[in-house]
């Protein structure tokens, strides 16, 4: 197993295949979206990844193309099942990160979530376990937000609504 290996499709969809970074940023962008606007539209994604609807809609199709994103056009996007999971372990590296960052190597916590932006596309399966081992399995980061837990499963009393 490649220690860098970021998330990739289920087998169902697409063995091995290494989801970009950018992917995962916008699979990232669109869970974010959703759980607070429920379909998302183009110029929401492009908006939030700072690019031009032209391109935001490119990618769209593209996570619709590989299963992790349902879109209709004019009704919005949303993230399937595959999408979903993918978005939950970024998100589960990006927090870990974070606080691992803070806690452990003592950086300010102005500062750790440009680092973890980068770090989390890399971060082996392996390395997570063990960070999330080291700081005995937390719930939430440093700026007081949810972890999933190694299921993807959110903290019970913080299950954000979807």
């Amino acid at each position: 197993m490649d220690p860098h290996a970021a998330p990739t499709l289920p087998s169902s969809l697409m063995a091995n295949a290494r989801l970009s970074d950018s992917i995962q940023d916008y699979l990232k962008s669109v869970y974010k979206l959703q759980s607070s606007e429920g379909r998302v539209t183009i110029g929401a994604v492009a908006k939030d990844q700072g690019v031009s609807p032209a391109s935001a809609s490119a990618m769209v199709k593209k996570l619709a193309a590989l299963g992790l994103i349902e879109h209709e056009p004019y009704r919005g996007a949303r993230l399937t099942p595959a999408g979903e999971r993918v978005a939950l372990e970024v998100i589960r590296h990006h927090r870990l990160i974070e606080l691992y960052l803070a806690e452990t190597l003592g950086l300010d916590v102005e500062d750790v979530h440009d680092e973890a932006d980068r770090l989390e596309h890399v971060i082996s399966e392996e390395l997570e376990a063990r960070i999330d081992r080291a700081l005995g399995y937390p719930t939430h980061d440093p700026h007081g937000d949810p972890i999933p837990d190694a299921n993807l499963e959110w903290p019970e009393s913080q299950r954000p609504k979807k």
